[in-house]
């Protein structure tokens, strides 16, 4: 299995851990919420669907032909399969969400890990930003050496052009700082709760994203990080 094909699966199960989906409206949250599939094709998603039903982490069923409960069904139109996540696939997404090896952290990966954050706990979620600024630190060390040595025979545009590269990275690394530091000190990035009180920061699938004040945070999507 592929590194991407892996990504997707996780995506996947994952989504559908929260509910019940169809392939139009896996295919609408996966290119909307995990940019990291900004451009993937039905052909790419349908195959991944089989592979998870086969191996027993999702079940298909049968669904409205229409998105509109109200709405009479076409004779001869086909109902929608609706895709729902097993105990066994359950299992397996959260099995993945413990994982964190070194292919958590590059760049794809990470984007699709990171969007599933509120599900994992605090300890891994370290882990997972940790290692990506390590990662992303060995880059940009990398970055720098290539450009003292390259220096003198760029010309400005291309010159100018990696500096941008290495401030994008600079830019995650702070951004993963705040991160990191936010969880160390336990900050719940959730907020008050409807009643006013603030929400359980000691719970494991809650964490430290702190609150900016400008724009800045890079989309971990980011091709400018690759």
């Amino acid at each position: 299995m592929s590194r991407r094909s892996g990504i997707l699966e996780f995506a996947v199960l994952g989504l559908l851990r929260e509910s019940p989906m169809h392939g139009y409206e896996l295919r609408k949250r996966l290119n909307t919420s995990l940019g990291v599939f900004r451009a993937f094709s039905y052909g790419t998603l349908y195959p991944c669907l089989k592979t998870l039903v086969a191996n027993g982490w999702l079940i298909e069923e049968s669904g409205s032909a229409s998105d509109d409960a109200g709405a009479v069904p076409l004779a001869g139109r086909r109902a929608k399969i609706v895709y729902r996540l097993t105990p066994e696939g359950k299992e397996h997404f959260e099995e993945l969400l413990s994982q964190t090896g070194p292919d958590v952290y590059e760049d794809e990966h990470f984007a699709a890990r990171f969007a599933f954050f509120g599900q994992t706990s605090r300890d891994v979620r370290m882990r997972v930003l940790e290692g990506r600024r390590s990662r992303l630190e060995e880059r940009l060390e990398k970055m720098r050496a290539s450009l003292a040595r390259t220096r003198e025979r760029l010309d400005d545009y291309t010159l100018e052009l990696q500096r941008h590269g290495m401030e994008s990275v600079e830019r995650e690394v702070r951004w993963l700082n705040e991160l990191i530091e936010s969880e160390r000190a336990g900050r719940d990035l959730r907020g008050p709760t409807a009643d006013g009180s603030a929400s359980d920061s000691t719970s494991g699938a809650t964490g430290g994203l702190p609150r900016h004040r400008d724009s800045t945070r890079p989309d971990p999507s980011d091709d400018t990080t690759t």
